[in-house]
C-alpha cells in the first residue's frame, strides 16, 4: 500500500532529475560586465526587444533563447584604397571605435543581428571614407586637411549608424600611403614652403628692426634738438661754475685758476 502511494512521488522526482540533467544548463545564464542580453520566447511573443537584461544571474525557460551583446566601446581597423579628387589611388589605414546602444540591443538583434559590425559598420565606414577622400587632393589628406577629413568621416558615419541604434565614438586616420613619386613631390613642396616661411619671417624681423632703429634715431635727434635749444651760453656757464665748486670741495689736492678757461670759466689743475 505504502509502495503504491510512493510511486507518484518517485516518478515525479525521477522526472525532475532527468529534466534538470538534460536542461539544467539551459535554465540559467549570467550576463557579465560590459554585457547586456535579450531573450527570445519560443512560445510567447517572440523577441522581447524592450526587456533588456542587465548584468547578473538570470533564469530562463529551457525552450527559450538568450542573446548576449558586448556593449563596451570596441575598436577596429580598416585598410582600404580610395580615389582622391585628382583620380590617384590612396591607401589608408583607418581606426574607429563603436558600440551598440545599450537599451536598444533588442532592436539591433531584430533588425541587424549579432554580426552588425561586419554587415553594417564596416561597409558604412568604408563607403563614407571613400566618398569623403574623393573630395580632396592627395596632398591635403597627407598634410593640411587630415583632421578635417577625419571629422567629416566621423560626422557622416555617426549620423548613418545612429539611425540603426549604433554609436560611433571616434575615427582616426592612422596611415596614408601615396605613390612614391607623389609623396616625394609633396614632401619637397612642403620643405620649400617652410623655407619660404622662414625667409618671410627673417624679412619681417629685419623690417621691424630697421623701423625700431629709425624710431630710436628720430627720438635721439629730437632730444638733441630740444637740448641744444635749451643750452644757452649763460646756462653752460652756470653749469661750469657748479661743477667747479663741487670739484673744489673734494679732498683731492688741486690748483684752481679762476677766469683762465674758455668763456672765463675756472681751470682746475690736479697733481
Amino acid at each position: 500500500m505504502n509502495n503504491q502511494k510512493l510511486n507518484p512521488f518517485v516518478l515525479a522526482a525521477l522526472f525532475t532529475f532527468v529534466f534538470v540533467l538534460l536542461f539544467g544548463t539551459r535554465m540559467t545564464y549570467t550576463v557579465g560586465p560590459g554585457e547586456r542580453a535579450v531573450v527570445f520566447k519560443r512560445f510567447g511573443k517572440g523577441l522581447e526587444k524592450d526587456k533588456v537584461k542587465d548584468q547578473g544571474f538570470h533564469f530562463i525557460a529551457p525552450w527559450n533563447e538568450k542573446y548576449i551583446y558586448n556593449v563596451r566601446i570596441q575598436e577596429d581597423l580598416s585598410l582600404m584604397d580610395a580615389l582622391a579628387k585628382n583620380g590617384l589611388t590612396i591607401k589608408t589605414e583607418l581606426s574607429y571605435r563603436y558600440k551598440p546602444v545599450d537599451d536598444k540591443i533588442g532592436y539591433i538583434h531584430d533588425d541587424l543581428g549579432l554580426n552588425y559590425h561586419k554587415n553594417i559598420i564596416i561597409p558604412e565606414i568604408r563607403s563614407v571614407t571613400r566618398e569623403v577622400i574623393g573630395e580632396y587632393l592627395p596632398e591635403e589628406l597627407y598634410s593640411t586637411k587630415r583632421e578635417v577629413i577625419e571629422d567629416e568621416i566621423y560626422e557622416r558615419t555617426k549620423m548613418a549608424l545612429a539611425q540603426k541604434n549604433l554609436l560611433l565614438d571616434a575615427v582616426l586616420i592612422r596611415d596614408v600611403t601615396l605613390p612614391k613619386t607623389l609623396q616625394d613631390a609633396i614632401e619637397s613642396k612642403l620643405k620649400q614652403e617652410q623655407v619660404a616661411e622662414q625667409y618671410d619671417f627673417k624679412i619681417e624681423q629685419a623690417e621691424k628692426e630697421a623701423q625700431r632703429q629709425i624710431i630710436e634715431a628720430e627720438g635721439k635727434a629730437k632730444a638733441n634738438r630740444i637740448l641744444s635749444a635749451s643750452l644757452t651760453d649763460n646756462v653752460l656757464r652756470d653749469k661750469g661754475i657748479e661743477a667747479t665748486v663741487k670739484l673744489a670741495e673734494s679732498p683731492n689736492s688741486k690748483v684752481v685758476i679762476v677766469g683762465s678757461g674758455e668763456n672765463g670759466l675756472p681751470l682746475i689743475l690736479g697733481n
